[in-house]
């Protein structure tokens, strides 16, 4: 991975978690200051709480991309230690889908002359669930190129006792 590359994506991870820690503070503020008037046509409480949880799981996760990118440039992504960085991000997507799930529990009872919408919130959850899906993928493969890894600094040592 080239410099400008690493640049750029540590930019826009700089970006994004700047974004969301500034959305999570106002949520935060709304929550506790509890400004707006409730009608009750939305449980505001709540879904403000899971916001800001669904917010933080992209934190973790953004910070664990940050240390995956760190490792690709120092050339040591293909080792064990990047793992635990993978299985944090798949847990967050997966906690965000969780979320993501419980806000349309909430959404669910407005939605009743118009059920379509909560079936469409629903598919995005599952859609979520498929990214966590896709990246256990990633991980397997992760998983190959640190064992052919080792297999090759094996095959390397006998080589070197061979010469």
């Amino acid at each position: 991975m080239g410099k400008l590359t690493v640049r750029a994506l540590r930019a826009v991870l700089v970006l994004v978690l700047t974004g969301t820690v500034f959305v999570q503070v106002l949520m935060v503020w709304a929550l506790v200051g509890g400004s707006d008037p409730e009608d009750g046509s939305l449980p505001l409480t709540p879904l403000r709480v899971i916001t800001i949880l669904g917010i933080g799981t992209a934190q973790v996760a953004l910070v664990c991309i940050w240390r995956l990118v760190t490792m690709v440039r120092r050339g040591t992504v293909f080792s064990h230690a990047a793992f635990r960085y993978v299985d944090i991000i798949i847990g967050a997507i997966v906690a965000a889908a969780l979320m993501w799930f419980a806000v349309t529990a909430l959404n669910a009872p407005g939605q009743r002359d118009d059920p379509g919408v909560t079936l469409i919130m629903g598919g995005i959850g599952v859609a979520i669930l498929g990214v966590a899906l896709i990246v256990l993928v990633l991980r397997m493969l992760l998983a190959q190129a640190v064992a052919r890894d080792v297999e090759a600094a094996q095959m390397q040592a006998e080589l070197d006792e061979v010469i």
